[in-house]
């Protein structure tokens, strides 16, 4: 960890004007080559060195699925590696349900690890097996398993990766290729059955799961955790809370002890912050494309294991914290942290309404920028609700699951912010009279890029896409 990281943390830092630049819809009006770097500009440092999207975005219009699972463009195939209620082929027990967050890291011989977690509650139909040395509470049914793959996307194994923990939604790659799974609860024990405290992070081998155990990361945090992504630089990480409730959920980041110590170097602790941006409580009420704030604060959390109050509530000083509602996926790309505010509302208690956001945090210049707004008024508009779960795209851009009512989608979102659409889901989970689909997660790509691995929550299923991709 560089002496500045460390001078960051503790240090008071005064804050600067936000500085805004003019939104894409404005750019548009004058030089289209203008519009292009003011809103491209944060997607082409993400896959430096990779080609850029070609001229046009998308690849054509979907064709309809006849087995009635997943319908793509043409030339693209998929194919199912596992099913809810299937045998494990470990052979421990039952394929779990409720597939969320999902990580696809570089194995030898050009094996793929698919990790792969389970937002099991205690009402979940099928919970992970239980097995010993690999559970933290066995009262939970929460959890990851991990399938084995060889460079055609054949499943050569899959088994429980770690049992009992709760509510398992998303969480990250580490450079050190495991996976950190996110519980996103604030339970204690006692509370729906639970024998332990939850609201933990813990880290998952995809290769040996043994490895790691099912150890939490207490120094990290107890709250509602959604996702992680960690500078590969230095080794700090990045967490989003998903809170359910005012006021909402905290960006924060976490400085370990054992900056990019490997496996297990994660449980030598380290210190916790929270992210706060002078004059803005709420993160829901910048609207314009490249508004961008300086001088970024980030303060100690409290208690970080909120024994008596969740962090969101804890005594930040008179400045206070900035709050967001719906805070999910984080990622790395280049330079920066990305973070995805899926939706925002007033009637639910948010400053002002949106219907998501991707944020950017550069930490060398610890500023803050609002790189993508989507919804009605916006020039990115999804066909559904709002963006859920996000992965970085061969092209350069991103890959969306969005999260709404209707019929659910897998989005692609090219460098020049042109929306189309990747996947439809054929599942329905309701009735004739009222249909329901199940909604996507886990979107990841292979370590080379040429699959696409994403999971239908409900009835679980994961797919390997395959085809002609940029």
């Amino acid at each position: 960890m560089s002496s500045e990281t460390r001078n960051t943390a503790t240090a008071a830092t005064t804050a600067t004007t936000p500085r805004h630049t003019a939104t894409r819809r404005q750019v548009l009006a004058g030089s289209g080559a203008a519009a292009a770097i003011a809103f491209t500009g944060a997607f082409s440092e993400l896959f430096a060195g990779t080609a850029a999207a070609r001229g046009h975005g998308g690849y054509g219009p979907l064709v309809p699925d006849p087995d009635g699972l997943l319908d793509l463009p043409k030339g693209f195939r998929y194919r199912v590696l596992s099913r809810e209620g299937d045998p494990l082929r470990s052979g421990e027990g039952k394929v779990p349900s409720n597939h969320d967050g999902m990580a696809a890291l570089a194995g030898r011989h050009g094996r793929v690890h698919l990790v792969r977690n389970h937002e099991n509650r205690h009402t979940a139909k099928i919970g992970v097996p239980t097995v010993a040395g690999l559970t933290y509470d066995p009262a939970a049914k929460g959890g990851c398993t991990s399938l084995e793959l060889d460079g055609r996307n054949k499943v050569l194994g899959e088994r429980v990766a770690i049992a009992g923990t709760a509510v398992n939604c998303a969480g990250g790659p580490t450079p050190w290729r495991t996976w950190l799974t996110c519980e996103e609860t604030e339970d204690k024990a006692g509370t729906n059955g639970y024998t332990k405290d939850h609201g933990f992070i813990f880290e998952v081998d995809g290769a040996d799961p043994r490895r790691t155990g099912a150890v939490p990361l207490t120094a990290m945090g107890r709250f509602q955790h959604e996702a992680i992504a960690v500078d590969p630089k230095n080794g700090i990480v990045y967490e989003t809370e998903d809170a359910f409730d005012r006021p909402f959920g905290l960006f924060y980041r976490f400085l370990p002890a054992k900056p990019l110590g490997g496996t297990g170097s994660l449980r030598a602790g380290g210190a916790l912050e929270a992210m706060r941006v002078p004059g803005l409580p709420d993160l829901s009420v910048v609207q314009e494309t490249g508004a961008s704030f300086d001088r970024v604060e980030w303060v100690p959390v409290p208690d970080p294991l909120a024994a008596e109050t969740p962090i969101r509530l804890q005594d930040f000083g008179r400045k206070g914290i900035t709050h967001a509602q719906k805070l999910e996926g984080c990622y790395w790309g280049g330079s920066s942290v990305y973070f995805v505010s899926s939706f925002a509302r007033s009637a639910e208690g948010s400053a002002a309404d949106h219907y998501g956001q991707v944020w950017r945090y550069e930490p060398k210049k610890r500023r803050l920028t609002l790189v993508v707004v989507f919804g009605p008024d916006t020039d990115i508009q999804l066909p559904g609700e709002s963006p859920d779960n996000i992965c970085l795209a061969a092209d350069g851009g991103l890959m969306v699951c969005e999260d709404g009512g209707g019929a659910q989608h897998v989005l692609g979102v090219t460098r020049r912010g042109e929306v189309y659409t990747m996947a439809r889901g054929r599942q329905n989970i309701g009735t004739p009279e009222e249909p329901e689909w199940g909604e996507f997660a886990g979107v990841a790509f292979s370590p080379d890029g040429s699959t696409m691995y994403v999971n239908c929550y409900t009835p679980g299923t994961t797919f390997a896409v395959t085809g002609p991709w940029r």
